[in-house]
């Protein structure tokens, strides 16, 4: 059975969800002579197995290994990219592909967007994390020395191939990391994911179980529909909350992987950013005691951290203070209201902040 989903971006496109789903790539490749994969050294049985479906198609394919995880994403190996591109003689009619996890899909995108102004970019995620978050809704990016995702831009796909297979042997901590973005959708938009969770953990971290295939796809739709109601991240106000929506967490989640130079795993960074604006939805009057201490019962449930050292707060608010929300200067933070009812709160009392820290120090 193949789960399809629409996402309604300028040129609306399809995510596909199911087992064995490569033979879905060709058809996305209309009017292309060359295709580029790009991928990390760790896939590169997949990519020969994706090159020989392209091949069959009658497209010329060149891989391109772009390294692992977010120390691909830099300029430099952007340039490489280009550059391989160049020498293969790409065109506009021409397909980039993302062969990965969520840091090869945004890096892709990023070339993609670039080469030519703009060349067609099909997403195959094989993490759970690129299923859920990276690979859909068109926000690319590369990571510079002052931050995650500060250079970028927003180019939307043909499509996205999520191939269930390719999950296969994917090692728990990554299974893991990807339920923060998971738990993150049901927090702001489908509680019934955290039902699906809390009811048998175990089986959300289990590839190949009917819970973790069901709430990839409930993210997945989440992302969707936020992404189709705000294209370009229009600015927030107050409780009108747009696509900044799916960055619950991700403020002081990134601050965390630039801190430990992206080391971490993203979903683990996220998980404790989520418990940090939980908590400061809670002391800003907003969210109540009970729904902030879920955030803690449920990350914990799924193997994810739920704290950050101590000491490490003034390096953290530094960081943030040019995370790509702050506008003018001005701290802004997707929090809670309740379940699944999020709004915008911009210049907190810094001692609010300080507060909310303390919270989860440990």
């Amino acid at each position: 059975m193949i789960t399809e989903i629409g996402v309604a971006a300028e040129q609306p496109y399809q995510v596909l969800v199911g087992h064995g789903l490569l033979d879905r790539v060709p058809p996305l490749l209309t009017g292309a002579t060359r295709v580029a994969v790009l991928h990390p050294p760790a896939l590169i049985g997949a990519a020969e197995r994706l090159g020989k479906v392209i091949t069959d198609a009658g497209c010329e394919v060149t891989r391109i290994d772009v390294g692992t995880g977010e120390s691909s994403k830099t300029v430099e190996i952007a340039a490489m990219c280009w550059s391989v591109l160049g020498n293969a003689g790409f065109t506009r009619s021409d397909v980039i592909i993302g062969l990965g996890g969520g840091a090869t899909t945004d890096l892709a995108g990023f070339v993609a967007a670039t080469w030519l102004r703009g060349v067609g970019l099909i997403t195959v995620p094989t993490t759970v994390l690129g299923m859920v978050d990276a690979a859909v809704g068109g926000k690319t990016g590369i990571n510079t020395a002052e931050g995650k995702n500060l250079v970028g831009a927003f180019w939307e796909p043909r499509g996205v191939v999520c191939d269930l297979d390719l999950l296969a042997g994917l090692p728990r901590a990554e299974v893991i990391s990807g339920l923060a973005e998971v738990i993150k959708c049901g927090f702001i938009a489908d509680p019934v994911i955290l039902e699906r969770i809390e009811v048998d953990p175990a089986a959300a971290r289990e590839l190949g179980s009917p819970v973790l295939r069901e709430v990839i796809e409930r993210s997945i739709e989440v992302k969707a529909k936020v992404v189709s109601a705000d294209l370009r991240e229009s600015t927030s106000v107050g409780d009108k909350v747009g696509r900044e929506l799916v960055n619950y967490g991700h403020t002081l989640g990134h601050a965390i992987e630039r801190r430990e130079h992206y080391r971490w795993r993203h979903g683990e960074a996220i998980s404790i950013g989520m418990v940090f604006v939980a908590e400061l939805s809670c002391r800003a009057g907003y969210l109540d005691a009970k729904t902030a201490a879920r955030h803690r019962a449920v990350l914990g449930a799924v193997g994810l951290p739920t704290s950050y050292a101590a000491d490490a707060y003034d390096d953290l608010l530094a960081t943030m203070a040019v995370d790509k929300k702050t506008r003018g200067g001005t701290l802004r933070f997707v929090i809670l209201e309740s379940l699944a009812k999020a709004r915008i709160l911009a210049g907190p009392d810094p001692e609010l902040l300080r507060e909310a820290y303390r919270a989860i120090a440990s």
